[in-house]
């Protein structure tokens, strides 16, 4: 598979100067490492992130997407986790319309990200503006990484929520007493490029230098995972449930739990609760709605 090597965001004015800690990133750099070993590498994860690419564009390209169905949308939401238990009721009548225009309008001139925040803030403002639709945000932010992993960062809530607090920023923020701290850095698209960057400098001076964009994307939920698992409590387990093993976690966050641990290929669930494995062809026909 062709990857993107280093990790590159366009240039970005103003950018937030970000106080990382340096011990809390080669701790969740070892531990991905090691839980992933069992599976094949860390690569083996970073190939099916670009297959998840492949999947994205294969799906929403922009000229199809006035003719996009609900159907193949729904396909390309099982690997959303936030968005494949919620989307449902929007695949049908008039509430896949909304989608399809809203997928639409996120996507147009996507080569601009001076609008980055504008095309989240719009995509956002079409749906109700309450908890039950938070998951919205993580749709969009995922569409566009996904699209086009060069320009966006992986911008969902997890990586970081400033109104909340909470996200692996603040789980990778240099200081004491972190819990009792309130991050002074926007959820913005400068924040997510400014959080790249660091990472991909990070990734670089301990060797890694092909596929760096989803290596950042594993490291992100290798640091989230270990907030689920360590304090995450009541309200995060309700979507997330003990740990097989140690990749569990970071599989669901990016969407990858339907990943084959022993091939790294994607799987579908099927109806009766088993499991259809599928190649990189296959996958792709299925996000067209050939298969």
């Amino acid at each position: 598979m062709t990857m993107p090597g280093q990790a590159t965001a366009p240039p970005a004015d103003d950018l937030p100067v970000l106080d990382l800690s340096g011990p809390a990133l080669r701790a969740a750099l070892e531990k991905l490492v090691t839980g992933s070993e069992p599976h094949g590498g860390v690569e083996r994860y970073a190939e099916a992130l670009e297959l998840k690419t492949r999947l994205f564009r294969s799906a929403l390209a922009w000229q199809s997407l006035p003719a996009l169905e609900a159907e193949v949308f729904g396909r390309i939401c099982a690997f959303v986790a936030p968005a494949r238990r919620r989307v449902a009721p929007y695949l049908s009548g008039g509430g896949f319309t909304d989608i399809r225009e809203a997928v639409v309008e996120l996507t147009r001139e996507l080569a601009d990200t001076s609008l980055a925040d504008q095309r989240l803030a719009r995509f956002c403002a079409r749906f109700p503006g309450d908890r039950q639709h938070r998951w919205m945000r993580d749709l969009a932010a995922e569409i566009l990484h996904y699209l086009d992993p060069e320009r966006y960062p992986l911008m969902c809530r997890w990586v970081w929520d400033a109104g909340s607090n909470t996200g692996a920023l603040r789980e990778i923020w240099y200081g004491e007493r972190i819990d009792e701290m309130t991050i002074e850095v926007g959820d913005d698209y400068a924040a997510f490029v400014a959080l790249r960057r660091e990472l991909s400098q990070f990734l670089n001076d301990n060797g890694v230098f092909r596929g760096t964009l989803y290596y950042v994307d594993l490291l992100l939920a290798q640091v989230y995972a270990d907030y689920i698992c360590d304090r995450g409590g009541t309200y995060l387990r309700a979507d997330f449930s003990a740990p097989e093993d140690p990749m569990q976690f970071v599989r669901r966050l990016l969407g990858l739990d339907g990943v084959n641990a022993e091939t790294g290929r994607l799987r579908l669930k099927t109806g009766d609760g088993g499991s259809v494995q599928l190649s990189e062809a296959q996958l792709l026909s299925l996000a067209e709605g050939k298969a």
